[in-house]
């Protein structure tokens, strides 16, 4: 079993209230190792979403274990994990934020307990909006720019300080060719550092930029040909 980057190993999640059908997740085993894009195929509500959730350690698998760099995360007490978690950076595919708050402090918040200097949240936010291609709405709100635009700030909170799991649900749903150009070069760019990047995608846009993949499909996990 690998010691480095994210692994499942027999990871079962049951669907809550249902009796004798085939579990969301049937026991998933696979390593995705750092350095490289690795993305998860598979149609609408087979449970991608509750994976990366799994990865992410928000959600517990009923069987089986998830490890980071050999480490059983999944099995750690809550505040352990919401400790690992700060080197996971999620992103939703339809992401939420506090409406009051600009996009730029929408990307910084995620850092303000972590960084004595406030100058360093800012700078890491704009260099986030940079990389996201959302630099040009960092002054207005999340309610005045378009559903693209939202997602590609989704993106840039996911990125912000660098972390070293990118966790992304559906990153391109909402973008043209140019905001899927946009979103190969960040998660690229992560890749190249050495982070462990996890894609959920249906878009098949982005199968020319991914390194590794898999097919999600009735609840089991097989390597995409």
């Amino acid at each position: 079993m690998s010691d480095t980057g994210l692994v499942l190993d027999r990871v079962t999640v049951r669907r809550s209230g249902t009796t004798g059908a085939r579990p969301t997740l049937d026991g998933l085993s696979a390593a995705f190792p750092p350095g490289a894009i690795c993305a998860i195929q598979g149609p609408t509500g087979v449970g991608k979403s509750t994976l990366l959730h799994v990865l992410a350690s928000l959600l517990r698998p009923d069987e089986g274990r998830v490890l980071a760099e050999g480490q059983p995360v999944s099995s750690w007490i809550a505040a352990h994990r919401d400790r690992w978690r700060r080197q996971v950076g999620l992103g939703l595919q339809v992401p939420v934020f506090l409406e009051g708050l600009t996009v730029l402090e929408n990307v910084m918040a995620p850092r303000i307990p972590l960084e004595r200097d406030i100058r360093a949240a800012v700078e890491q936010a704009h260099a986030a909006l940079e990389a996201a291609g959302a630099a040009h709405v960092a002054d207005r709100h999340p309610s005045s720019i378009s559903g693209g635009e939202r997602q590609r700030v989704g993106l840039a909170r996911a990125l912000v300080g660098a972390p070293r799991y990118l966790l992304l649900d559906e990153p391109t749903a909402h973008q043209d060719d140019a905001g899927v150009m946009r979103v190969v070069d960040a998660v690229q760019a992560a890749a190249r550092r050495g982070a462990v990047v996890v894609v959920a995608t249906h878009d098949a846009r982005l199968s020319g930029a991914t390194d590794l993949g898999w097919r999600l499909d009735d609840g089991r996990l097989a390597e995409a040909r």
